[in-house]
């Protein structure tokens, strides 16, 4: 997977005070290693990115958590043309026909 040099710092910041979260990107981060090696990581303000040809995933912290989410948790955010029908979706949007955004909490390695 292709990082700049500055992600691991920028991944420590980004999660400051929370190393269970961190603990999760980091395995999560394995995973995707395996099965996308050839795409790309970018840490932002508000999120991690995945890119392949274009934006595939995206992990971030929950600002307005939900009170039945887990205290400890990262959201994985994918986009799909159709919508997932999971119980481990806990979000679900069409912000335009055909294109949907999932939100899935990862609260367990």
């Amino acid at each position: 997977m292709k990082t700049s040099e500055h992600d691991g710092t920028d991944v420590l910041f980004f999660f400051d005070g929370k190393p269970l979260e961190l603990a999760l990107y980091e395995t999560l981060l394995r995973r995707m290693e395996r099965e996308f090696p050839e795409a790309s990581v970018k840490v932002q303000k508000s999120q991690i990115s995945f890119y392949g040809r274009h934006l595939f995933g995206a992990v971030s912290l929950p600002v307005r958590r939900k009170k039945d989410w887990p205290e400890h948790c990262i959201v994985v955010t994918v986009g799909l043309p159709y919508r997932l029908e999971s119980p481990r979706a806990a979000v679900a949007v069409e912000p335009y026909p055909g294109r949907w955004t999932h939100h899935v909490l990862i609260s367990e390695e």
